[in-house]
């Protein structure tokens, strides 16, 4: 391993013999420059420095200049610097530690302070180096277990998803496309509507969240679950209750009652049949009381519904099925989130590939 560098700058030879002298029995290799210019120099050829002892008048480069040059390439915060001067106390200094240099010593110094304030710098440097590495291990280590928590997670909920989906007679891509739509949806949301404040992060879970929607249908009877033909009043009624079922099913399996993806998982699966004007179930809510997530997963699902075939129904052409959205044949839809169907038509109308589903 290269031995550790400290880099003594100072135009005049005596002072920099004597800098050099204080580290003689230390185990550093000392390089000199003379300016600013030739320190530079240095630091571009040499890559193991420590510690500068820095002059601030110089010719060619003086110690300001030095300090612009580390500052512009972030080096001030990985070599500490000492500035050494004989100019008096005022504003020299203050602009030296509004750089953010390490310490400031004047001339005339006693050597066996200096060594000592170095010597000090030096450590408390390295340590903060040393517990930044350590924190970014920490941190790569942390981010890996969260991807495998967060596979294992998306592999149970896939699941999940999978058997609702048989139960209801389904292809099993529902809820992929589900997942997918919402996926797109929220990409127009973030960029055409920031009040919602929605950021990569809520985008990913929200669009985790969306295949959760149905798992509440696990408790309707099949004789209704897969009737062929319109349901009665009454067997609508318990079709409508899928949405409370789910609700108990997620709580029974809560972790964290804070958790913004529980969260998510319980508004979308409660709320994704409400309808902006009040007339959609189980709580009749309306307008910005529907949640965000269960405003734009309640679309994607109705468009869904529309182009899938079903045993009660053949699918409906593209075209039609975004121009029913649209016209408000299938509900009321929040004005935002309709806009955000309108700039999504393209790309909804491209995904139906399966393999580009990811």
């Amino acid at each position: 391993m290269d031995k550790q560098q400290i880099l003594i700058v100072d135009d005049e030879e005596i002072n920099r013999l004597i800098l050099d002298g204080m580290f003689e029995d230390e185990d550093y290799v000392r390089i000199e420059a003379s300016n600013g210019q030739e320190a530079i120099c240095q630091m571009e050829n040499n890559h193991n420095i420590v510690l500068i002892l820095l002059d601030i008048i110089m010719p060619v480069l003086d110690g300001f200049n030095v300090l612009e040059y580390m500052k512009e390439r972030g080096l001030l915060d990985e070599i500490p610097v000492i500035l050494i001067t004989s100019e008096t106390i005022g504003d020299s200094e203050d602009r030296a530690y509004s750089y953010g240099v390490a310490d400031v010593i004047h001339k005339p110094f006693y050597p066996y302070i200096v060594k000592k304030r170095c010597k000090n710098i030096i450590e408390l440097y390295q340590n903060k180096h040393s517990m930044k590495l350590r924190l970014k291990e920490q941190e790569k280590a942390i981010l890996a277990q969260q991807k495998e928590i967060n596979d294992n997670n998306e592999f149970v909920i896939d699941a999940l998803s999978s058997v609702i989906e048989s139960r209801n007679a389904e292809t099993g891509d529902h809820t992929k496309r589900i997942k997918y739509f919402t996926k797109i949806m929220l990409k127009y949301m973030m960029e055409n509507f920031p009040k919602y404040g929605l950021k990569e992060q809520q985008m990913d879970l929200i669009t985790r969240a969306s295949v959760l929607h149905d798992i509440g249908k696990i408790g309707i009877p099949d004789a209704i679950l897969l009737k062929p033909g319109r349901l009665t009043d009454e067997e609508f009624e318990i079709m409508k209750s899928h949405t409370t079922i789910g609700c108990d099913i997620l709580q029974k399996f809560y972790r964290n009652q804070t958790s913004e993806f529980d969260r998510y998982c319980y508004e979308i699966c409660r709320h994704h049949h409400e309808r902006w004007d009040g007339k959609g179930y189980p709580d009749h809510l309306a307008g910005d009381d529907i949640p965000i997530s269960a405003q734009i997963v309640a679309i994607a699902d109705v468009y869904d519904a529309l182009i899938s075939p079903r045993v009660y129904k053949s699918p409906y052409p593209k075209n039609v099925a975004y121009d029913m959205i649209i016209n408000g044949e299938c509900g009321q839809f929040p004005p935002d989130v309709l806009e955000c169907f309108r700039l999504a038509k393209e790309e909804l109308f491209n995904s139906l590939e399966m393999n580009d589903m990811s």
